[in-house]
């Protein structure tokens, strides 16, 4: 779900550019760890490599026969490919990316040459027309026809596809890669290549450059890389050199909190590779983008005349990714290109910096929340310009995330996004609006389905990092009670805070101060993901619907809670027994198989959904959906108590979920279980009835 998270800017030209070259690094960043494969195996084992090895550099024979060895196949099929299937699975899921590296392959026989750019083309497009196909007979394929529809209509659009590629998408991406090859040449020959600085700086300011080095230089820079053994174009924009000498010249002659960053910055660009913390310094001073062209030109030039570059792309724009990716024969030209880029751009910086009144102090923070409206998201290593601090957290894990705005968007997420999740949701979004902010969003999600598009996200303690790498820019508070957590009471505050006019902005160009965010729990959570979770990989996403907020009016099917479902006095007396107990209940109702029963123990045993308030409700793994026929809750009072991981619980909620149709229950259920009364009222109760009432009569 797309949610907005600082002020939206005004439709244009460059947010169109800018979300378009977000969706081709979204193809290439992912893979990036290939390209880096590749050109270790390129600078080592090629005929001019470190190590020449025939059989991996692809060159000489063996046995009268030539070396295919691994680096042509790598550039030519393997890299393609993978960025086809992201790209196909950015729009309709992995059955897109299958079938967008399907049409891929069709592109990549025709043109015989690495296609890049046909990669970028063809992968979304076979996820959206194959999503659009779907369309056409979803909800009409009889039970037990599926696996053979979705499979076969797979394989005939991917086959279909693949004809188009090779007869038709082939020679166009050829004529235009020949083409602009082309261009960079006649830019090469005639020593006008360093111009290009004009336009790429500005570019990277305005996050643009996302179009032009993922869609343009990156695929151009290959095919040269693959005909001469390294490219000068890799680094056209991922040169660290210029905006480390603003950055320098900022440590130097800077005044106030810009001064006082600087430094910790520049570590962070150099080293870390993230060019985007020294943007704000730009917007501070427009002028300061004549540093960053000086100095871009000059390390363009200085490479063009030791004839430097690099053999696969450098990411992030480190100096240690830099160098890793560096020509053998090109060491001396590309360290001299990143120093002399840094000199330039200090020394025209300096000038700037010291014949020009400017109060860096007042307006650092208002660069930022700039730098942040353009990107049209929270940049994630923003903290370090601002000096937002954290609240404390639980466990005294602290981390601090800045809000490039008024809060509008909470998240709880859980692993299968159908229990936990749900029932967090439902008590934070009433609190939340008891605070009198009824316009905040709060959903749950599956963590599978997270992106990096909430301002606040919540997860249990032992799940916390798991949801933090997807999304990195959110403020994340860890749980470990979902009923009467105290971290609840933080996020209202942290709401309360953001969304006061002092800390709220105005404009479109003024996101807001900014505040923290809580990561508590961490070392928990370390343990536990590494122990139950280390390597999260969403092979099948669950279709996690966001919780009916609390006043819906839609009332839940009248068979997902039924009196036959609910138990006043369980049989079991210990954990693994009362989720036995709770899922023979919903087995018995036909909602489930035994398969579901089975993972309802293997999601317990990697996460426990203990609530708080006596309260336990076991459901089944994110790729358990299958074992689900229909929606149904199951509800069973232990009046002794049962040994929950150490908890005390006494009452046992069964969930079994498709879609929404089973939170609005579970939003009644979690209002009673956070009222102390209600829940004395639920031990006291002498009747199915009694308990039906307490949550509502929500099957009425």
């Amino acid at each position: 779900m797309a949610t907005q998270t600082v002020a939206k800017p005004r439709t244009s030209v460059r947010v169109g550019v800018q979300k378009f070259g977000t969706f081709l690094s979204g193809m290439i960043m992912p893979n990036i760890g290939a390209f880096i494969a590749w050109g270790l195996i390129t600078a080592l084992f090629i005929e001019k490599g470190w190590i020449p090895v025939p059989g991996l550099g692809g060159f000489g024979e063996t046995d009268g026969k030539p070396n295919i060895g691994l680096v042509g196949p790598m550039i030519t099929y393997l890299l393609p490919l993978l960025i086809a299937y992201t790209g196909g699975r950015m729009v309709y899921d992995v059955r897109g990316g299958v079938v967008g590296a399907i049409g891929t392959m069709g592109v990549i026989v025709g043109a015989g040459i690495p296609m890049f750019i046909g990669a970028m083309i063809m992968g979304p497009l076979g996820g959206w027309t194959m999503k659009k196909i779907d369309s056409i007979w979803d909800g009409k394929i009889r039970p037990g026809f599926e696996m053979l529809v979705n499979n076969f209509s797979a394989g005939i659009w991917g086959a279909f596809l693949a004809m188009v590629g090779f007869f038709g998408i082939a020679p166009l991406v050829q004529t235009f890669s020949t083409g602009a090859g082309n261009v960079v040449q006649f830019l090469v020959n005639n020593g006008l290549l360093p111009l290009t600085s004009i336009f790429i700086e500005p570019a990277k300011v305005l996050f643009l450059n996302n179009a032009i080095n993922h869609g343009v230089l990156t695929p151009l820079g290959i095919q040269q890389s693959l005909e001469q053994g390294k490219s000068i174009l890799f680094l056209l924009e991922a040169n660290p050199g210029p905006g480390l000498g603003i950055l320098l010249a900022y440590t130097f002659f800077g005044r106030g909190a810009a001064k006082a960053s600087a430094p910790g910055a520049a570590l962070i660009h150099f080293l870390g590779g993230i060019h985007e913390i020294y943007f704000p310094y730009v917007l501070m001073r427009p002028l300061l983008i004549l540093a960053a062209i000086a100095g871009g030109m000059t390390g363009i030039a200085t490479l063009a005349i030791t004839g430097s570059g690099l053999v696969a792309p450098a990411a992030p724009g480190s100096i240690l990714a830099v160098l890793a990716q560096t020509s053998r024969d090109s060491y001396v030209g590309v360290i001299l290109a990143v120093v002399l880029a840094t000199t330039v751009s200090f020394l025209v910086a300096s000038v700037i910096l010291k014949t020009t009144k400017h109060s860096d102090e007042t307006d650092l923070s208002d660069a930022t929340s700039k730098m942040e409206a353009m990107k049209g998201k929270k940049s994630s290593v923003s903290s370090v310009l601002t000096g937002a601090a954290a609240g404390a957290g639980a466990g005294g894990g602290v981390g601090t995330a800045v809000l490039a705005g008024p809060i509008r968007n909470i998240v709880f997420a859980c692993d299968a996004g159908m229990g936990s999740s749900a029932m967090g949701a439902s008590v934070l979004r009433n609190k939340i609006k008891a605070a009198g902010f009824p316009d905040v969003k709060v959903t749950n999600s599956a963590i599978a389905n997270l992106s990096d598009t909430y301002d606040v996200v919540v997860t249990h303690q032992d799940l916390t990092e798991r949801a933090q790498p997807v999304t990195a820019s959110a403020a994340h508070f860890s749980v470990d009670n979902f009923m009467n957590s105290p971290r609840y009471d933080e996020i209202v505050e942290l709401v309360r805070e953001s969304n006061t006019p002092e800390s709220a902005g105005s404009g479109a160009d003024t996101a807001g101060a900014g505040a923290a965010g809580v990561a508590a729990g961490a070392g928990a959570a370390a343990g536990a993901a590494a122990a139950g979770h280390g390597a999260h990989v969403a092979d099948t996403p669950v279709d996690a619907a966001p919780a009916a907020p609390a006043d819906a009016t839609e009332a839940a099917p009248s068979d997902i809670l039924v009196a036959d479902s609910v138990i006043l006095t369980g049989s079991a007396t210990t954990r693994d027994a009362a989720i036995d107990e709770a899922g023979r209940l919903l087995l018995d109702r036909g909602a489930v198989d035994e398969g579901y029963i089975a993972a309802m123990h293997e999601r317990e045993e990697s996460v426990s959904t203990y609530m708080g308030s006596f309260l336990a409700i076991p459901h089944g793994t994110n790729a358990a959906k299958d074992h689900i026929m229909k929606s149904a809750v199951s509800v069973i009072r232990y009046p002794e108590g049962i040994d929950w991981n150490g908890k005390q619980v006494k009452f046992v909620v069964g969930v079994a979920g498709i879609n929404n149709e089973h939170l609005q229950i579970l939003s009644s259920i979690a209002k009673v279980f956070t009222n102390k009364a209600q829940v004395a009222q639920l031990e006291a109760a002498t009747s199915v009835e009694e308990v039906l009432d307490l949550f509502g009569k929500v099957n009425a």
